[in-house]
C-alpha cells in the first residue's frame, strides 16, 4: 500500500535534504503553472515577469548557498506543448536561483525506456512519486523509501541526466527542431 504524505511534509523535504534534490518532469502541462499570472503573460507573448524575490526563489537560493544541488530533467515533445515552452522560458528563473535544468526529447526518453512518471529523488535515498489527475493537477505525493525502489529511481536519474541537454543549448537549437521535428545539434545520440 502506498505511503502518501501531505503537501506540507513534501514542502519540508526541500529544506531538510542534505545534498541533492533531483526531478524528472514528464507531463505535457501542469495546471499549477497554467493558473499563474506568469503563465498568462507568457501565453500573451509578453515577458512572464518572474519574481526572483518570491518565497520559492528565496528558499532555492538559501539552499544552494549551503552547497545543496537542485537538478531536473524535463521531457519535451516535438514540437513542444505550450506548457513545455513556458517551462523552457521559466528555466532562466530556475537557473538564477541555482537549479541545473536539462531537457530530453520525449522520443529519446521513450527509447531509453524512461517511465512517464514525475518524481523527486532526495539524496539518492528517498523518492517522491507525484500523482496527477486528468486535468494535470497534482493530487498526491507518494513517499518511497524501499531501497530497491529508490535504486530504480537512481538508475532512471542516471540515464536521463546522461542524455539530457543543458537548457541553454536545448533552447538555442529549438526553433529549427520545433519547425522540422529534427533533433537539435549537440544532442547525444540515444542507443
Amino acid at each position: 500500500m502506498p505511503t502518501l504524505i501531505d503537501f506540507d511534509e513534501f514542502d519540508e523535504m526541500f529544506e531538510t535534504f542534505e545534498h541533492t534534490a533531483w526531478r524528472l518532469e514528464t507531463r505535457r502541462a501542469y495546471r499549477s503553472d497554467e493558473e499563474t499570472e506568469t503563465y498568462q503573460r507568457f501565453m500573451q507573448g509578453r515577458d512572464a515577469g518572474y519574481d526572483l524575490g518570491d518565497p520559492w526563489c528565496t528558499s532555492r537560493r538559501e539552499q544552494t548557498a549551503l552547497g545543496k544541488r537542485f537538478e531536473r530533467v524535463r521531457t519535451v515533445d516535438s514540437p513542444p506543448t505550450p506548457g513545455q515552452l513556458y517551462l523552457l522560458d521559466g528555466a532562466r528563473r530556475n537557473a538564477a536561483v541555482g537549479e541545473d535544468i536539462r531537457n530530453l526529447w520525449r522520443s529519446d526518453a521513450e527509447r531509453l525506456r524512461l517511465p512517464a512518471e514525475d518524481f523527486w529523488l532526495f539524496d539518492s535515498r528517498v523518492a517522491t512519486l507525484l500523482h496527477f489527475d486528468d486535468a494535470d493537477r497534482l493530487t498526491g505525493v507518494e513517499l518511497i523509501t524501499d531501497p530497491v525502489k529508490v535504486v530504480r529511481y537512481c538508475r532512471i536519474r542516471d540515464a536521463a541526466w546522461h542524455y539530457a541537454v543543458a537548457t541553454l543549448d536545448f533552447q538555442a537549437n529549438l526553433p529549427s527542431a520545433a519547425r522540422s521535428g529534427d533533433r537539435p545539434d549537440g544532442h547525444r545520440q540515444v542507443p
